[in-house]
């Protein structure tokens, strides 16, 4: 067998530092934190319009804005109810999809001292602007759903 065809477990992963363990402690108690909050705020039937303010852009225009839903979408995600966060809003529970699993990838690393190779490799190789795009792309694919079902009922009413 030639050399090339040989796996090499250690391109995958490396000993994390105690540096990128302790970074991975606070991103992992960050969002573990984040959900902890909206499932006790759910639970108590928090009234979270009242703490982080109402959308103005929807009482002024009648239309929602492209955050519209992220806040009950992520109450409804927190408490399990992951399909009626994704009717709610799409971009959001697909965020929060993403923060799952970086709390899984830097559990492990904090716990296990494993640093995975491909999240270095994909923010030397992946430019922070085009992050920042797709994210835009995302809130943005989940604006025109929220929208375009908003226009259909206020459209049925007429």
């Amino acid at each position: 067998m030639h050399t090339r065809q040989h796996v090499n477990k250690a391109k995958f992963f490396s000993r994390a530092s105690s540096r990128q363990r302790l970074t991975a402690v606070v991103i992992c108690l960050g969002v573990t934190s984040f959900f902890v909050f909206f499932t006790l705020a759910g639970h108590y039937n928090i009234d979270m319009g009242r703490w982080l303010g109402y959308c103005g852009f929807k009482q002024k225009h009648g239309l929602p804005c492209p955050t519209c839903g992220m806040t009950t979408a992520t109450l409804a995600f927190s408490q399990g109810k992951i399909s009626e966060a994704f009717y709610i809003q799409p971009a959001c529970t697909l965020l929060c999809c993403v923060l799952v699993l970086i709390a899984l990838l830097a559990f492990v690393t904090a716990v296990f001292g494993k640093h995975f190779r491909f999240i270095e490799r994909f923010f030397n190789e992946v430019k922070v602007r085009y992050i920042i795009l797709a994210l835009i792309v995302i809130i943005a694919a989940g604006w025109a759903v929220t929208l375009a079902r908003a226009l259909a009922a206020s459209n049925s009413y007429r």
